[in-house]
């Protein structure tokens, strides 16, 4: 039983230690006051704040292709909302305008040129052959599976997104393909997206590697049997990718090696997510200014210090020692709360910090109703190891049902907000979520093994530390019998 405890007393400071590293971790480049972000061990860790708390960007997406309808739209939007959350952007907007047009809201967004070719790019994924043709990186094409394709030309008046609310209007012009119409091997309709990984080869390049199912599968493999040391060129959107000398035999796979690493993850959530059904300009796009901005922040902020330093204080005074316990396992639980917004990463909105803050009550809310149980045993005249086992085994139904029903509210807030487009709600279903499933782990493993390491420990059995001042004999009901550990 001792190492037990012991054992979960190393894994609390073990995620509290890993908390704390990434809610401390330095700036990237801490010479730049524009640099957000933080790393660690290589990841953005930096906090995220949507649209209302620290701006973003807003673009419009006009439908080249004619004769889009609804249908088509639609799964544009369900597209570009994957490739969006696969860009590690939560709290975005995606909805549909009128008959041909999507709306893209981006917060907090540090490389928007980035993010918007992610999101326009069709996804259209061949394998050719080049026959005779000299094709280089980047050189548009006909193949014979789109020999006429309509290809946003890129707007080169804009430059990059400032942080202004000036509107950028880009052209509508498009790009036309020339040259002989090149024979497709492979075609991206028959991609197994649950293939697709990014991944680093020997030599330090980035790469992802894909499979076909089906007959570009077969085909794939009949044509580099018959062509080795002859060259294939991957092509993606009609644009070359790359161009590789057939080594062997393929068995329906491959993969696309890149330049650097923004660019093979710009591929991989192209891949990743599908391809589109029509093809999109960017019609408009502008830096979207906080509605509420670091004043909005910084209340939040003191909000949330108040409600932490109210809830302990009656913790404390109300409960005494397992009220201390229960404090320092609420600290705990506001470090790993916000370690794991930045890790996932969470975009936090004003909602999202109420939610939170919401949590921060609920959080103790297991550890009333255990304590609540075992003062009454302790009243009971049961001895101090019993009673602490007692609270916890008799208040975990209560605990158990309460947490379930908040579970099951946040989950329909999310849908609702999910499905209607409502991202201020999702926000702050998902912290409250986050905050009711982090609170049990403290109040169930936490405060529990700091209880049973002072009980163990023999020192700390006076019953007015546990809040109870006349503890009653079981037999008589009268006097005050000694608290055993």
């Amino acid at each position: 039983m001792r190492s037990r405890d012991i054992n979960l007393l190393l894994l609390v400071v073990v995620v509290t230690a890993l908390a704390i590293w990434i809610v401390v971790v330095p700036p990237a480049n801490p010479t730049d006051k524009n640099d957000r972000r933080e790393l660690w061990l290589g990841r953005d860790v930096h906090t995220r704040y949507g649209l209302d708390l620290r701006g973003g960007t807003q673009v419009l997406l006009r439908a080249v292709t004619p004769d889009v309808t609804k249908d088509d739209l639609d799964l544009a939007r369900g597209t570009i909302e994957r490739r969006v959350n696969g860009l590690g952007v939560s709290e975005a907007t995606v909805q549909t305008s009128g008959n041909n047009r999507i709306i893209v809201e981006l917060p907090d967004v540090d490389k928007p040129e980035q993010g918007l070719e992610t999101i326009r790019s069709t996804g259209k994924l061949e394998f050719v052959d080049p026959a005779s043709e000299q094709l280089s990186d980047g050189q548009t094409v006909r193949t014979s599976g789109s020999p006429n394709p309509i290809i946003p030309k890129t707007d080169t008046t804009t430059g990059a997104l400032t942080q202004t609310n000036t509107l950028s209007q880009t052209s509508a012009l498009t790009e036309t393909a020339t040259g002989p119409i090149l024979n497709v091997v492979a075609d991206g309709k028959d991609l197994d997206t649950t293939s697709v990984q990014p991944g680093v080869d020997q030599t330090g390049k980035p790469f992802v590697s894909f499979s076909f199912k089906g007959q570009s599968a077969t085909s794939l493999e009949q044509f580099t049997a018959a062509n080795v040391g002859k060259p294939m060129a991957i092509i993606l959107d009609n644009k070359v990718q790359s161009i590789a000398t057939i080594q062997s035999a393929l068995p329906g796979s491959g993969q696309i090696t890149t330049g650097t690493v923004a660019d093979r993850d710009s591929i991989y959530n192209v891949l990743k997510y599908g391809s589109l059904p029509v093809v999109f300009e960017v019609e408009t796009s502008r830096s979207v200014t906080a509605t509420l901005g670091q004043d909005s922040i910084n209340a939040s902020y003191v909000a949330g210090i108040i409600g932490l330093v109210a809830v302990a204080l009656f913790m404390l005074f109300y409960y005494r020692l397992p009220g201390l316990l229960a404090d320092i396992a609420l600290v705990i639980y506001t470090l790993i709360t916000f370690a794991l917004y930045r890790f996932i990463p969470i975009t936090l909105t004003l909602a999202g910090i109420a939610g939170f803050i919401l949590s921060i009550g609920l959080a103790v809310d297991a550890n009333v109703l255990i304590f609540a149980r075992l003062k009454e045993e302790l009243r009971r005249g049961r001895p101090l190891a019993v009673a602490v086992e007692q609270g916890f085994i008799h208040a975990w139904p209560s605990i158990r049902d309460a947490n379930a029903s908040t579970l099951i509210t946040s989950l329909i807030l999310y849908w609702f907000g999910s499905n209607f487009g409502v991202s201020i709600i999702k926000g702050f279903a998902l912290t409250l979520a986050l905050g009711i499933i982090v609170s049990l782990f403290t109040a169930v493993v936490i405060t529990r093994t700091f209880l049973r390491l002072v009980v163990r420990s023999g020192r700390l059995s006076n019953p007015w530390l546990y809040a109870v001042d006349a503890p009653r004999d079981p037999a008589t009901g009268i006097g005050e019998p000694v608290m055993e550990g």
